[in-house]
């Protein structure tokens, strides 16, 4: 009997010479990449981190920004007790930012919405419609406040004479104090409407139309559809609108300041800021602690943005 011997075969393929993977950078390439992440790296703490964190450490300090450094006397918590007992200002101030704040939530923000809403329904000349509507967001807030100090103007300006009052008895609509801070917050309006529009309408315009069809389909009309399925699914877009706004009602400067430098009726904590820091006071340190409450307060509303974005990134 001839025992036939069969070779047994390796069931592993021989290993492939690999490719060699070409990922060591030159040293050109390390210098431009160096330079791409390191330069706005320093730009951004030089000009962000710098400032915010010597703006903390001034704040309980007393300083007039004359002199040597070692003029700086540390005081501890007062500036942050005088400002909010004995600064006759701020609490007006914080009253004006409160007003600021809840007009744009109220009447630019819905305003915006209705006419994303409207333009989303594929109008005529809508392209045009939405190009005239977001122009004033490409203004600087100080050219805003430039074009409706021209509008507001007591014998010619557009709105006493559109209300047919530039002769007889016109408004001095910014010079007024007890009607200038709302006089103003329309021209704020004006433009904070255009960016409020552009975001709803991208996120209508990334909505699913099933939904609204599903919801047709069970007898929905446009009004249901909108508040129980449209505006619920705009909840990303919803939360990027609130903390743009309150960032924007906090923040505000440049329109009040370009008209009457903040006075009469128009302080803003920002005002006030500028007021003290590089302003005839020159008291460094209470500007300083002026400008990191401001900075607390808008830090809330960031965080809430923030955490809410970490969600929906884990949920994804």
């Amino acid at each position: 009997m001839t025992v036939l011997q069969t070779s047994r075969t390796d069931p592993t393929p021989p290993a492939r010479k690999g490719r060699r993977r070409a990922t060591a950078l030159s040293g050109t390439d390390r210098i431009v990449l160096l330079l791409m992440v390191g330069v706005p790296t320093l730009l951004h703490v030089a000009l962000v981190w710098v400032p915010t964190l010597s703006s903390v450490l001034l704040s309980f300090t007393s300083w007039d920004g004359i002199g040597d450094l070692d003029q700086i006397t540390f005081v501890g918590t007062r500036n942050y007790v005088d400002i909010f007992t004995a600064y006759p200002r701020f609490w007006p101030a914080v009253q004006h930012n409160l007003i600021w704040l809840a007009f744009l939530i109220l009447l630019p923000t819905s305003f915006g919405l209705l006419l994303a809403v409207l333009l989303d329904r594929q109008l005529k000349f809508t392209r045009i419609y939405q190009s005239v509507l977001y122009l004033p967001v490409v203004l600087a807030l100080a050219m805003v406040g430039f074009i409706w100090q021209l509008m507001y103007e007591p014998n010619l300006g557009l709105v006493n004479n559109v209300l047919g009052i530039a002769q007889s008895s016109p408004v001095d609509w910014l010079g007024d104090s007890d009607i200038n801070i709302y006089a103003v917050l329309i021209a704020a309006g004006w433009k904070h409407t255009g960016y409020v529009m552009l975001l709803y309408l991208a996120g209508l315009k990334s909505f699913d139309p099933s939904l609204k069809e599903a919801a047709a389909l069970d007898g929905a009309n446009g009004w249901q559809t909108f508040w129980k399925v449209t505006f619920p699914v705009l909840k990303p877009i919803n939360v990027i609108v609130l903390v743009i706004t309150v960032i924007e009602g906090l923040r505000a400067f440049d329109i009040v300041y370009a008209i009457n430098r903040g006075r009469n009726g128009l302080e803003l904590v920002s005002v006030l800021i500028t007021d003290n820091i590089i302003g005839e006071s020159s008291r460094i340190g209470w500007g300083s602690a002026l400008a990191v409450i401001l900075l607390v307060i808008s830090l809330g509303f960031i965080i809430t943005y923030l955490v809410q974005v970490f969600r929906r990134e884990e949920r994804t």
